[in-house]
């Protein structure tokens, strides 16, 4: 397991040095993805796991770290500096360039490896060969949760898209049963991987897939972005009262 994490750490320690040649710490976003595939790939090259759950998982990572990666990169290329980072660069001033490499690159590239603890086990246990059923629920959280990311930051994207929608609320299509469902769909495709790695016996496994949960609904994803809404969106106030925060349910009337 310590293999993944010198991998991951390595990467993020060469993206630290590229943002400060960019003066972009934001870049970091755009290789969430990429950072926790190298972290399967390296367990997948350095041990002997059952050939068929190594491989599923393998692919299944790959199809959704490209598309985040894709998809944040489509977002914030030429854009400039996330706000977040931008406000952490004014507030250490001219102590900013080493103290991001802990705040922001070390930081992810810990919490990526302790995610990604259910790859470990999926990949590396010689046994069971044959997929059970675990196996097979795994691919179906998997599957749902990806609707959701993929579909959910589709519709936001072109609803973003057309300058007649600023300001406004999205609250249409996947969006008017829960107010995060691309944030719900990574929380379930994670579960999903916590099941493949519960189906070769890593039972310490899902304490990544609880992980990514509690930062989604009470860290990074839904607490944080909910404050920014609240106070950008006047219409926001309406669609919490009507609408699910994380887990899609049928609109409140």
């Amino acid at each position: 397991m310590l293999s993944g994490l010198a991998a991951v750490v390595a990467l993020f320690t060469l993206l630290w040095l590229a943002s400060l040649a960019v003066r972009n710490s934001s870049i970091v976003d755009m290789w969430w993805g990429p950072g926790i595939l190298l972290i399967g790939v390296t367990y997948k090259l350095t041990n002997g796991g059952a050939h068929n759950r190594s491989t599923m998982t393998l692919v299944l990572l790959t199809i959704w770290a490209v598309r985040l990666a894709w998809h944040i990169g489509a977002r914030n290329i030429g854009h400039g500096e996330d706000f977040r980072y931008a406000k952490w660069r004014r507030e250490r001033g001219a102590s900013w360039w080493w103290f991001s490499y802990f705040k922001v690159f070390l930081l992810q590239a810990v919490i990526a490896w302790i995610v990604a603890m259910p790859l470990y086990y999926a990949m590396t246990a010689p046994a069971p060969v044959r997929f059970n059923a675990g196996d097979y629920a795994g691919a179906i959280l998997f599957a749902i949760g990806f609707f959701f990311e993929a579909i959910g930051d589709e519709q936001l994207r072109q609803f973003r898209s057309k300058p007649s929608n600023t300001g406004r609320v999205l609250d249409t299509g996947l969006w008017r049963y829960t107010r995060h469902p691309n944030y719900f769909g990574e929380a379930v495709l994670w579960w999903g991987f916590g099941l493949f790695g519960l189906a070769a016996g890593g039972y310490a496994g899902l304490i990544g897939p609880a992980i990514i949960t509690f930062f989604l609904i009470r860290v990074s994803g839904v607490a944080l972005l909910e404050k920014t809404l609240r106070e950008t969106k006047p219409d926001y106030a309406r669609y919490v009262e009507r609408t699910s925060a994380f887990l899609p349910t049928p609109p409140r009337r």
